[in-house]
């Protein structure tokens, strides 16, 4: 939406909600910093980029001084211009996410931390020791048991709760553009770097950044991560200036890191710089007294959501929840509680509104493995049997991932994917479930 003057830009601003505006220093009616000044004191999240035919550096400090995100000269090639935009608008909601996150934090305490158990209760316990600290923290723990939740819940109580929190999942890039992601480049690093970036350790300066799943990070790109943390300092791709940064580092792994080292996938200098302090998050299955408190508490994050009635279960399905084995932790139970509030056409949410595993296994749930073969079974029948529950357990504990469940058998993913097909896991089917 374009205004001619500042007078009707700011109107507009006053009537809708904008992420970001273009703003030019020469306007009719009024100086461009002057609608700058207007627009952060009313709308603080709004990204703004000025416009300006004239290269001076003063205007420049005077725009980012007042909070400008960006500055581009006249005439500008768009495709730069589009590139600034988006980077802009990444900013801005990071640092929305961050408002929601202390304002979270403030009415539940803990954001989605729910527990009574010893285990959680020595969970609650080091996160009150480590999150005023700089210290560097490993989080591990099995896939969906809350890893991201309790680096969020140490960076929004520290002294950093102000600054940005950036996670990164480090298994899903390829080893280039993770390294440009986490580092920046500069303009002519690589064929598509048409203009110089800035890095996720820039945008973090003064706050944290969160790996997920760190052991899945590149030795090449391992050898930078351990200089970031040791120098604080790093240079973009293609660039010799050296940046230097104040940022805390918090990494997770749902694999043994130490097993990394010996199989010298992972740097054992690396390990030990991120393994200050180790927070060990348990299983669902080891904590089933948590269960009943994690289903209030997602009844009545989704019936708010859902602009339902808050909800209850009947004490039949509240059992077999409480019975069930939870191969996907806390991930698992979230993703149950969301389908029955979605689906339920009353207050009382049954069996026939949980997923088939949870409803008809109940304690003989995919960590459970009973003995369960018609009389007169083959010993091939037998172990079959047993191989494909053992996988659908592994399968599920991975969020699905065959890669995952292959690395934690310890066996090829050909090996894996061979034993799918023979015993017919329809891994699709079980994705949308």
């Amino acid at each position: 939406m374009a205004a001619a003057t500042a007078e009707a830009g700011l109107k507009k601003f006053g009537e809708q909600v904008f992420d970001l505006a273009l703003v030019d220093v020469s306007l009719p009616d009024k100086g461009g910093l002057e609608v700058l000044k207007a627009l952060k004191r009313d709308n603080p999240e709004v990204g703004v980029i000025m416009i300006t035919a004239y290269d001076s550096s003063q205007s420049a400090f005077q725009a980012s001084k007042n909070g400008a995100e960006s500055y581009i000269t006249k005439p500008w090639d768009n495709d730069k211009l589009l590139l600034e935009i988006r980077n802009v608008l990444d900013k801005t909601r990071l640092q929305v996410e961050n408002v929601q996150l202390r304002r979270a934090l403030k009415r539940y305490g803990l954001p989605n931390i729910v527990g009574k158990s010893r285990e959680m209760q020595r969970v609650f316990d080091l996160i009150t020791q480590v999150a005023p600290s700089r210290a560097t923290v490993l989080i591990t723990g099995e896939s969906g048991t809350g890893k991201e939740q309790v680096a969020k819940t140490i960076h929004a109580t520290s002294a950093r709760a102000d600054q940005p929190f950036i996670p990164i999942n480090t298994g899903s890039m390829p080893v280039d553009l993770l390294e440009s992601t986490l580092f920046g480049h500069v303009k002519g690093a690589f064929t598509s770097a048409i203009a110089t970036k800035r890095g996720l350790f820039e945008v973090a300066d003064q706050g944290t950044i969160f790996f997920d799943e760190i052991g899945t990070v590149g030795v090449e790109t391992q050898a930078k991560l351990l200089r970031v943390i040791q120098e604080r300092e790093f240079m973009r791709l293609g660039g010799t200036e050296t940046i230097h940064v104040d940022v805390r580092i918090l990494a997770a792994t749902n694999v043994d890191l130490k097993r990394l080292v010996q199989e010298n996938k992972f740097r054992e200098d690396l390990y030990y710089r991120l393994n200050v302090i180790t927070i060990q998050l348990p299983p669902l299955c080891e904590r089933k007294e948590d269960i009943p408190l994690l289903v209030e508490h997602f009844l009545k994050k989704f019936s708010e959501e859902n602009s339902r009635d808050l909800r209850h279960f009947t004490a039949e399905a509240l059992k077999k929840m409480v019975d069930y084995g939870w191969p996907g932790n806390v991930r698992e139970l979230e993703n149950a509680v969301e389908r029955a509030v979605v689906l339920s056409n009353g207050p009382e949410l049954g069996l026939d509104l949980l997923p088939e595993p949870i409803a008809v296994n109940g304690s003989r749930g995919p960590r459970s493995f009973q003995p369960d073969y018609a009389e007169g079974s083959s010993l091939f029948d037998i172990v079959e049997g047993y191989e494909r529950r053992l996988i659908l357990d592994m399968l599920a504990r991975s969020n699905w991932s065959q890669t995952e469940a292959a690395e934690r058998f310890r066996i090829p993913l050909s090996t894996l994917n061979q034993k799918i097909k023979r015993l017919q896991i329809d891994i699709k089917h079980r994705r949308e479930e």
